[in-house]
């Protein structure tokens, strides 16, 4: 028996030792205490599956950072990269070059009205850099709002901007970015009983909170279509419309970020669609080519790109738009569309995740809500249902989520976890029985979670 790449389990299993220990040697890895991690080493990947160091494979129902969209080593998008590769691998961004310009075109024609005009980037927290400087250079004015519960990037404004705690080491209350409440029904915080209730008060907060900063001090609101690591908490009918009026009344520009939610994840291109609404700005990444090569940008409204026509717009990136990027999204996006990845996402949200995660729900009293669309759903997982009292701290985890997520890793599925919450975001183009085989193993897993019950 091989991997997938081709390696008998004696011989991955060498190079994942060896791999392990250069890693922990030479290595500095992102959002955690360098001493007290031990990563994982994956030696081989094929569709919806990982295979770790040791030769155990997994069913990825995380979709590593919710960007596989269409699985791993999609044969038509490896086969794009390699072509591109032979007769452009680079060229400068001032140049014109045939992948970068079919992807803007099919990334184009697929955003809501006239997002027609895509600046690249490398990622999603440089798309949010670059949208709020669009913002702000388009208004003349500097402050931008976002919602508790977010999570808008890494780099210096996008960090500021998300409003969970890997914000806190890093806010210096300088950046010009303010926060405010977004609808969550379950923790609201308008004393809201029913979905209308909460989406109206939440409009109300958000419109107290821009008079009380000023609105012509502010260029923009920056709101995750449907917030992805903060908890998938799909917006309550109305809000999105409402937050697009109250833009409009002000003179504000509507930034969506899309960077997790779109490209087929809530079961449409875009996760703003489900809500009838065009914002002026779209931030993209991760699924626009399932992160086979980093890739990241900006859809923009007529409006806003107009403002740059006679005027330089001041910024730029070396790998803009780079060939191998963009022909992985051409080949991602024609994949997707050819093969009904974005449809099957909707059906298995609508016919088989939706309804099996409610259903466990109803068996684990450790599930206080259910959440979600398409192939995009949160567990939040608490101890105590009456009380709502979460299985982790706001900001922590705990031994309860951490035995819980072993005990899936060791039947084979991996999971991501997020303080007290299970995401389950398997790729667009998982099969049933795949969905079917993950789900029976998150059963077992969650009665883990149920021993941990006051």
């Amino acid at each position: 028996m091989t991997l997938p790449n081709g390696l008998t389990p004696e011989a991955a299993r060498e190079q994942a030792t060896r791999a392990y220990e250069l890693d922990r040697k030479h290595v500095f890895h992102s959002w955690s205490a360098q001493a007290q991690i031990k990563p994982m080493t994956v030696s081989a990947t094929q569709g919806s599956y990982v295979w770790d160091g040791d030769g155990n494979r997994l069913l990825d129902f995380s979709s590593q950072l919710v960007n596989t969209n269409i699985g791993h080593q999609h044969p038509k998008v490896v086969a794009a990269i390699q072509d591109q590769a032979a007769k452009l691998c680079t060229i400068a961004p001032q140049h014109v070059n045939d992948a970068r310009s079919e992807a803007a075109r099919l990334i184009a024609e697929r955003t809501p009205g006239e997002l027609n005009r895509i600046f690249f980037t490398n990622g999603g927290a440089d798309a949010i850099e670059h949208a709020i400087r669009m913002a702000r250079l388009h208004t003349g004015r500097y402050k931008v709002l976002s919602r508790y519960r977010s999570y808008h990037g890494g780099t210096e404004t996008a960090i500021n901007l998300t409003g969970d705690p890997r914000r806190w080491p890093n806010d210096h209350g300088n950046s010009g970015i303010g926060h405010f409440f977004g609808p969550f029904l379950y923790r609201s915080q308008f004393h809201a009983s029913t979905e209308a209730e909460e989406s109206q008060r939440a409009l109300e907060h958000l419109e107290q909170t821009i008079l009380f900063e000023g609105p012509a001090t502010i260029a923009a609101i920056v709101l995750e279509s449907v917030p992805g690591t903060a908890g998938i908490m799909v917006p309550p009918v109305g809000y999105m419309q409402g937050v697009r009026e109250i833009c409009d009344r002000y003179g504000i520009v509507f930034i969506a970020d899309e960077v997790m939610a779109g490209f087929g994840r809530t079961g449409k291109w875009f996760a703003i669609q489900h809500f009838d609404v065009v914002p002026d700005l779209i931030t993209f990444a991760k699924g626009v080519n399932s992160g086979y090569v980093p890739l990241g940008g900006v859809a923009i409204a007529p409006h806003i790109a107009a403002t740059f026509d006679d005027r330089a717009y001041p910024g730029g990136l070396t790998y803009s738009g780079h060939p191998l990027a963009t022909a992985a999204a051409v080949a991602t996006i024609n994949a997707m569309t050819d093969e009904g990845m974005v449809e099957n996402a909707a059906s298995m949200g609508e016919n088989i995740l939706g309804p099996a995660l409610r259903e466990l729900a109803e068996r684990h009293p450790s599930i206080g809500e259910v959440r979600g669309l398409g192939v995009f759903w949160a567990l939040e997982l608490v101890s105590d249902r009456e009380t709502r009292e979460p299985l982790a701290p706001y900001g922590g985890t705990s031994p309860a989520m951490a035995e819980t997520a072993a005990a899936a890793k060791a039947a084979g599925l991996l999971l991501f976890m997020n303080f007290n919450r299970l995401h389950v975001v398997p790729p667009c183009n998982i099969s049933e029985a795949e969905a079917k085989e993950g789900l029976a193993i998150l059963d077992q897993a969650l009665t883990v979670a149920d021993s941990h019950l006051q």
